[in-house]
């Protein structure tokens, strides 16, 4: 079999699906390939600033492993703006989505929230409640998130800091990028469909 021959989802046969499923986990193993080119484009985006966004988020990560945060948190630093480019008035839950299935729910969680949080440092600049982020002031991800902001993300756009290299990293993106989906030891109950991560995603105390 080449291809399936259904043109409906709904007429496929379990062998067709299988046959597809088969080539979707093969695709999936590229996904650590991916990341890196997309993050290796990100020299290329979005100026203004005296660090490029790859050098930012290099940047972001190289802090967060010499405060000695684990690798879960080093990735979400490294790949937190990854979603600058296609989704840039969201892009802290396009990258959050990415780390879902690898990552414990907090790390998904201050990553989804982090653009929120990075408010604070400027959109009362801007006509904006630089305090909007108080609203979750009683998650118990919250000082994480305000962590990750203060020490890594807002603190990042130093040209003369010594930054680690794309290269430095690549082991811990292969590394991750490559645990299977959705696995308990790594995320939890969770699941694709609704989770406690979802919950927490949307602001709403865990029960």
């Amino acid at each position: 079999m080449e291809t399936v021959a259904f043109k409906q989802m709904k007429d496929g046969t379990k062998e067709e699906f299988q046959f597809l499923d088969k080539h979707e986990d093969d695709f999936a193993k590229g996904l650590p390939d991916r990341i890196l080119k997309a993050l290796a484009q990100l020299e290329h985006t979005l100026s203004g600033y005296q660090v490029s966004r790859l050098e930012h988020s290099l940047q972001s990560a190289t802090r967060a492993e010499e405060d000695g945060a684990d690798d879960e948190m080093i990735l979400a630093a490294l790949i937190h703006d990854l979603g600058d480019d296609l989704a840039p008035h969201n892009h802290s839950q396009f990258a959050a989505s990415i780390l879902r299935p690898y990552v414990r729910p907090e790390v998904t969680w201050v990553i989804n929230q982090h653009g929120l949080f990075q408010n604070f440092y400027y959109a009362h600049h801007l006509g904006g409640d630089r305090n909007e982020r108080d609203y979750l002031k009683d998650h118990p991800w919250y000082q994480s998130c305000v962590d990750f902001c203060e020490k890594w993300d807002q603190a990042s756009f130093d040209p003369d800091y010594p930054t680690k290299p794309l290269s430095h990293f690549e082991p811990l993106v292969r590394r991750i990028f490559t645990r299977t989906a959705f696995d308990p030891q790594y995320v939890g109950n969770q699941t694709m469909g609704k989770s406690a991560v979802d919950i927490a995603m949307s602001g709403v105390e865990q029960s």
